[in-house]
């Protein structure tokens, strides 16, 4: 599985959208399902899913699907 397709799997399982939703136009504040609960929900399913542990700040910074790529990119992920 890719990167790209593990990121949009990942999406909308923790968001409960389809996964044709999960694209780079998906925002935390202009999607109602993503609420602070999904977004926890979100980061654990990213950090078990990459293999990764993200910072208090990044967590906080994750605002977007294309922010989400960005973080991962940082821990070595490539899209």
């Amino acid at each position: 599985m890719t990167a790209t397709n593990k990121l949009v799997n990942a999406f909308a399982v923790a968001l409960e959208i389809e996964k044709n939703e999960a694209n780079d136009n998906l925002q935390y504040n202009e999607d109602k399902r993503w609420d602070s609960t999904a977004h926890m929900i979100l980061i654990a399913q990213l950090e078990d899913d990459f293999d990764v542990m993200f910072e208090v700040d990044d967590i906080i910074d994750m605002s977007s699907f294309v922010k989400a790529k960005e973080l991962l990119e940082k821990h070595g992920i490539q899209f």
